[in-house]
């Protein structure tokens, strides 16, 4: 038998077929291996254990994706107050002011002054 990759989750597919497998053992009464990770106890344990991480899983998924969403709330309540934050020292201090650029906001001063663009006359050869 070749090395499973078991770092790679098995299809839904797949699992699903295992698990239509294990219910259609237990309707054959009269099974009995001497394989002992094929017994019906293992496998019924195997089962009740994917089962419960399974569950586990999808509990812990959804507690990452409450706290994503509160830490997502939380970045944008943060960035908000900051930029209130700027507005205010603009308000208060001006937009010309050592305050304003201590906050990391430009310094009017600094703004580079649109300069006017040179036309060119083309001068056209006569044909």
């Amino acid at each position: 038998m070749p090395n499973q990759d078991t770092t790679r989750r098995l299809r839904p597919l797949t699992i699903s077929q295992d698990v239509n497998s294990f219910h259609g053992l237990q309707t054959i009464s009269n099974y009995n291996t001497s394989r002992v990770d094929a017994t019906e106890e293992n496998l019924q344990k195997a089962y009740k254990n994917m089962l419960a991480q399974q569950q586990t899983e999808n509990e812990k998924l959804a507690m990452y994706r409450a706290a994503a969403d509160a830490a997502r709330l939380a970045e944008w309540e943060f960035h908000n107050a900051v930029l209130a934050m700027k507005e205010a020292v603009r308000g208060q201090y001006g937009s010309d002011s050592d305050q304003a650029q201590a906050v990391g906001l430009k310094k009017k001063s600094d703004r580079k002054r649109p300069t006017r663009k040179k036309t060119v006359a083309l001068a056209l050869s006569p044909a």
